[in-house]
């Protein structure tokens, strides 16, 4: 039997979850009209701070539109919200989006090189010992989930070292939507994770001021298992 934690929610909380499930669903479609506060305090049984509350955070997470005075609208996530929406855009019940799992792969296979290369040219031997540091942790680990953690921990200082806020909370996001998966995965990154002298050319080139070796490094790093998985993808998704 898997036994998950029980999770107390809020009122809100409780709120926000339904109407956010209906949005990204599609069952509520973008420029559809929502009730007003207190008929939907009436339907889902809340008081009207509740919704409100609730209302405010989806107006935030750019789900829905709220005018004062006038109708809340159900606005288009994808041209509204922003990357806090990805782990949530992931599972879809008890099932993994495989649409999304394509785009999170895209966006690593994209954004490592880059990350590397400004890595390299912004900070270069000054990031030798932490780097050092984490590819020996990697070459450390045994088991295969935690080489993936470990192998998380050795770009996450490559993102420091690039110095750039945008990659670091785009970085943040991935990874919050990567973790729990890391079981599920085990198995297709053991490729990667499993050839530490592979994070050490990235961390070479970086500490060696290389920008263009950099690259090189983290696209051969991240290409074959990036590869393999679009490709197990595409079969599943033939299988549906």
């Amino acid at each position: 039997m898997a036994l998950r934690q029980v999770t107390r929610q809020s009122v809100p909380d409780h709120v926000f979850e339904q109407i956010m499930s209906d949005v990204l669903s599609g069952e509520m479609a973008p420029g559809e009209l929502l009730p007003n506060e207190r008929r939907l305090a009436e339907v889902l049984g809340v008081s009207r701070p509740a919704v409100r509350e609730a209302l405010t955070r989806l107006n935030a997470a750019g789900l829905i539109e709220v005018r004062h005075g006038d109708a809340t609208t159900v606005r288009d996530y994808r041209r509204h919200a922003g990357l806090d929406l990805l782990p949530r855009l992931l599972l879809r019940g008890d099932e993994l989006d495989l649409a999304v799992v394509r785009s999170i792969l895209e966006a690593r296979l994209h954004n490592g090189p880059k990350v590397a290369e400004l890595a390299a040219e912004r900070s270069g031997a000054q990031a030798a010992d932490v780097l050092e540091a984490a590819v020996a942790a990697l070459a450390a680990q045994e088991d295969p989930v935690e080489r993936q953690r470990a192998a998380l921990r050795f770009w996450d200082h490559v993102v420091d070292a690039a110095d750039s806020i945008v990659f670091r909370l785009m970085f943040n996001t991935l990874r919050a939507t990567y973790e729990p998966a890391l079981e599920a995965l085990a198995t297709v990154m053991a490729a990667e994770v499993s050839h530490p002298e592979l994070y050490q050319r990235v961390a070479q080139a970086i500490t060696a001021g290389d920008p263009a070796g950099a690259r090189s490094a983290a696209v051969e790093l991240l290409e074959p298992a990036t590869r393999g998985l679009l490709t197990a993808l595409s079969g599943l998704d033939e299988q549906r």
